[in-house]
């Protein structure tokens, strides 16, 4: 009979402080959790060859979910590369106008993510668009980041992004399912973006006269109609499961979206290009959430599980609070909403599940916790986001309490519907 490894709680705990302390200190991600995992297998009691096990069968948990994040790299690579991206940004903007600029440039990042596309590449497409309308309108620098970053929150929720897949792969529910469930949250998330950003209109720097870049730069982008076709192709597809019982997997669904969109477009000879781009942002992705399969090896072969558990219960709070707690944690450990969503889902994934918790209300209270504290500045959203905007690092920082606050409001809602409710 196979012995049963247990790391102490103390140990996974050590672990993770490590890795946390290497993030910080700009040791790449991957090196950092496997460090982490190491010391917090042989400080938890475990020998040296049963840690490499435990890292080993934790990495090896991730195997679905990177095929198919890397699968998925052909539809963002399509998005990104062929203008499609910045299309959707403009014909969203363009259609509300600059009396609701800042609702605006919320839903057109939230869009895009939606889409498929990264949160931070999102940030980074719409942030020409919106530098352009913060000049003409007067709002602040702080303001237009922070709706940006809002709105890609709300899209997370909602996207066939590495997040989801991470989270739908470990609950073993439909990725159509995981993305559903993050609909009410977001449009309640939209709506505090809206207002916490109007609440920043005059707060913060102001945009320069000479930034941002000439209007006529955007005249090549492709019909806002073709550009919209990948990603709904992918999500049709992806939606036969629930509706006809038909399974077509995230691994063929957002690929072939890809092609089709890149055939309407009319860019098919750039397949290769295209592809060789979107692969090498999932490439990054996939090596890091290998480190987070390295860490979760060890944390879910620990006691750190149940000692969370019986603390939520010593306090007389219910079970389910740790879903959303769990990604809160991980996402602030490793500055991840994808990082944070799989860590937290491979670890206390089977808990939730024994506590009489559905796979879906699991899944999207984790998803949601994870949104909480993904920016903080051990992580590279936080520096590739500022970047979009020129924004300086004190600036920066001044705005990690109110993206917070939007990733509590996603959570709680979602909180509300599936743990307190009890939906799905």
């Amino acid at each position: 009979m196979e012995t049963v490894i247990t790391v102490s709680a103390l140990g996974a705990l050590i672990g993770l402080v490590v890795s946390i302390i290497l993030i910080f200190k700009k040791v790449s991600p991957f090196y950092a959790l496997f460090i982490g995992a190491l010391i917090g297998g042989v400080t938890g009691g475990a020998s040296l060859v049963e840690t490499v096990s435990l890292m080993t069968g934790g990495a090896q948990g991730m195997v679905t979910a990177i095929l198919r994040i890397l699968a998925a790299g052909i539809l963002a690579g399509v998005l990104i590369q062929s203008g499609a991206a910045q299309s959707i940004a403009y014909a969203i903007i363009n259609k509300l106008g600059t009396q609701k600029a800042l609702l605006a440039i919320a839903i057109a990042t939230m869009i895009l993510t939606m889409v498929g596309v990264f949160i931070d590449i999102a940030v980074i497409t719409v942030a020409p668009i919106a530098i352009e309308i913060a000049k003409s309108a007067g709002l602040s620098r702080s303001s237009i980041l922070l709706a940006m970053i809002g709105g890609g929150k709300a899209g997370n929720l909602m996207s066939p992004n590495p997040n989801a897949i991470a989270v739908s792969d470990a609950f073993d529910v439909p990725l159509t399912d995981v993305m559903m469930s993050g609909i009410i949250p977001a449009i309640v998330g939209i709506l505090v973006t809206f207002w916490l950003a109007s609440k920043l209109t005059k707060k913060g720097s102001a945009i320069e006269t000479n930034e941002g870049k000439p209007a006529d730069e955007n005249l090549h982008l492709p019909p806002f109609v073709k550009s919209i076709i990948g990603p709904v192709v992918a999500i049709i597809l992806l939606s036969l499961r629930p509706l006809m019982g038909i399974v077509i997997d995230p691994m063929i669904a957002l690929p072939f979206g890809g092609i089709v969109g890149i055939i309407v477009l009319g860019q098919a000879k750039h397949i290769v290009e295209y592809a060789e781009f979107g692969i090498g942002k999932m490439i990054n992705v996939a090596i890091i959430l290998l480190g987070t399969g390295l860490i979760a090896g060890i944390i879910s072969n620990s006691t750190l599980g149940d000692v969370i558990v019986n603390a939520i219960s010593t306090m007389g709070l219910p079970t389910f609070l740790l879903a959303p707690i769990s990604g809160i944690l991980m996402s602030g450990a490793t500055a991840s909403t994808t990082s944070g969503s799989a860590v937290a889902s491979q670890v206390f994934g089977q808990t939730l599940l024994n506590s009489g918790l559905s796979p879906i209300g699991a899944a999207a209270m984790t998803h949601a916790g994870a949104t909480v504290l993904d920016h903080l500045p051990h992580g590279s959203f936080f520096h590739a986001t500022g970047g979009s905007v020129s924004m300086a690092f004190s600036e920066r920082l001044k705005l990690i309490p109110y993206e917070s606050l939007i990733g509590l409001s996603l959570t709680i809602v979602s909180v509300i519907i599936y743990g307190i409710l009890g939906i799905g």
